[in-house]
C-alpha cells in the first residue's frame, strides 16, 4: 500500500513542506504587486483615489467573507483539496483582473481574495496538525517565504510594466506562474491524502465554535491581527505614493517598498522562532510593534532622503515581525490543530474586516486633505493600538481555557 513505504512517506513529507512554501509564495504577490501600479491603473481606467484603494481592500473584504467557510471546506474535502480550490480561485482572479474593464478588474480582485483567504486560514491548522512540535519554526519558514515573494512583487511591478513595456495588465498576470505550480503540487498531495487510508482526517468544525467567539484572548488575537493587517495593507497601497510626494520617482518608491519588505525578512523568520521559546510573548510583541511606531513617526516628520530610508527600514522590520507574530499566535494560543483552525478562521474573518477599512480610509483622508500628515497621524495611532493589543494577545493563555 502506498502509505506503508518509508520512501513514500519521506517524499510526502518533503513535498508537503515544499507545498507549504509554494502556497506561501502565492499569499501576497497578487496584492503587493498592485501598490506600485495603483497610480497607473487609476489613470488608465479613470478611478478616484478611494476607489483605487478598493483594489487592495476588496481582497480583505473577501478574506472576511471566506475565512469562516475555509475550515469547513477543509473538513469536508480534506485540507489538501481545499488548498487546490483556493489556488484555483486565485488563478481565476489574477487572470480575470488583468482584463482592462472596471467590472472584471474588481470581480477578479474579489476572486483573488477568496482564494488567498482559503490558503490563509488553512495553513496554520495544517502546520499545527502536521508539525505540532515545530509551530514556531514552520511559521517562520512560511512567513519568510511569503515575505520574499511579497517584496519581489512590489519591486518588479514597475520594471515589468514600464521597463519591459508590458503594461500593468501583464505585470499583474505574471503572478499566475507560482499559482499554477502550487496547483500541481497540491493536486499530487490531495491524491496522496485520498489514497492513504492512514492519513488522519481532522474534523475542524465542532461544538466549541460559539465559545471561540466568547474567548477574550481570541478577540485580542483577532484585533491584533486586524490592526497589524490594517498597517500592512495601507503601507502596500500608499507608501509608494507617500514617497513619491516626498520627491522620489515612482520606480524608486516601488523599490523602497520592496526594500522595506526585504529588510523585514530577518524579523519574519526570527520573531516566531524566538517567540516559540517562551510561554509569554509580551516582550517580543512590544519590541517588534514599537519598531512600526518609530518608522511611521519618522516618515511623518522627515523630509531628508536618509531619514525617509531609515523610516522605511523600521516600517519593514516592524510590519514583517508583527505579521509573523500574529500568524504564530494562531498556533501558540491554541491547544490543538482543531482549535488553531477555528481561531485562524475567527481571527482572519474579524481581523480582515478591520484591515479592509485601511486603504480606503487612508485614501479618503488624502482625498479630502490633499496632505499626508493626517493620514500618517492616523496610521501612527493604529500602530500604538497594535502595540497595546500585542501585550494582551502575548499572554500565556489558551483560547478555550
Amino acid at each position: 500500500m502506498l502509505g506503508t513505504s518509508e520512501q513514500t512517506k519521506r517524499f510526502y513529507s518533503i513535498l508537503l513542506i515544499v507545498g507549504i512554501i509554494v502556497v506561501a509564495f502565492n499569499l501576497r504577490p497578487a496584492i503587493t504587486s498592485v501598490g506600485p501600479l495603483i497610480g497607473m491603473i487609476r489613470d488608465d481606467i479613470g478611478l478616484s483615489n478611494w476607489s483605487a484603494g478598493l483594489l487592495t481592500s476588496l481582497p480583505l473584504i473577501a478574506f472576511a467573507m471566506m475565512s469562516p467557510v475555509a475550515p469547513r471546506l477543509g473538513n469536508r474535502y480534506t485540507n489538501e483539496r481545499a488548498i487546490v480550490i483556493g489556488l484555483a480561485f486565485l488563478l481565476i482572479g489574477v487572470s480575470v483582473r488583468s482584463i482592462s474593464l472596471v467590472f472584471l478588474l474588481f470581480s477578479g480582485t474579489l476572486f483573488v481574495g477568496f482564494g488567498i483567504a482559503i490558503l490563509n486560514v488553512l495553513l496554520p491548522g495544517i502546520i499545527k496538525d502536521k508539525f505540532p512540535a515545530k509551530v514556531g519554526l514552520m511559521t517562520s519558514i512560511y512567513s519568510t517565504s511569503m515575505g520574499i515573494f511579497a517584496a519581489t512583487a512590489s519591486g518588479v511591478s514597475i520594471p515589468l510594466a514600464s521597463g519591459l513595456d508590458l503594461g500593468w495588465k501583464l505585470a499583474l498576470l505574471v503572478w499566475v506562474i507560482p499559482t499554477i505550480a502550487g496547483i500541481i503540487i497540491w493536486f499530487i498531495l490531495s491524491r496522496k491524502a485520498q489514497a492513504d487510508k492512514q492519513v488522519e482526517e481532522r474534523r475542524y468544525v465542532h461544538s466549541n465554535t460559539k465559545q471561540m467567539w466568547r474567548s477574550p484572548i481570541a478577540w485580542q488575537v483577532a484585533i491584533f491581527m486586524g490592526l497589524q493587517s490594517f498597517l500592512f495593507y495601507v503601507t502596500i497601497s500608499w507608501l509608494p505614493m507617500i514617497l513619491h510626494d516626498k520627491g522620489f520617482s515612482m520606480s524608486t518608491a516601488g523599490w523602497l517598498l520592496s526594500f522595506a519588505q526585504f529588510i523585514g525578512l530577518p524579523a519574519s523568520f526570527l520573531v516566531p522562532v524566538i517567540a516559540g521559546r517562551f510561554k509569554s510573548q509580551r516582550w517580543v510583541a512590544s519590541a517588534i510593534t514599537f519598531c512600526s511606531v518609530v518608522g511611521f513617526s519618522l516618515l511623518l516628520i522627515s523630509e531628508a532622503y536618509p531619514l525617509v530610508i531609515i523610516s522605511t527600514m523600521f516600517i519593514g522590520f516592524g510590519l514583517s515581525g508583527t505579521f509573523a507574530l500574529a500568524l504564530a499566535f494562531l498556533g501558540m494560543r491554541a491547544r490543538n490543530a482543531r482549535d488553531a483552525a477555528e481561531l485562524s478562521g475567527m481571527a482572519q474573518a474579524l481581523g480582515y474586516v478591520l484591515a479592509a477599512v485601511g486603504p480606503i480610509f487612508i485614501g479618503y483622508l488624502y482625498d479630502i486633505t490633499h496632505l499626508w500628515n493626517i493620514p500618517l497621524a492616523t496610521i501612527i495611532t493604529v500602530a500604538i493600538l497594535v502595540f497595546l493589543f500585542g501585550l494582551a494577545a502575548g499572554r500565556d493563555k489558551y483560547v478555550l481555557d
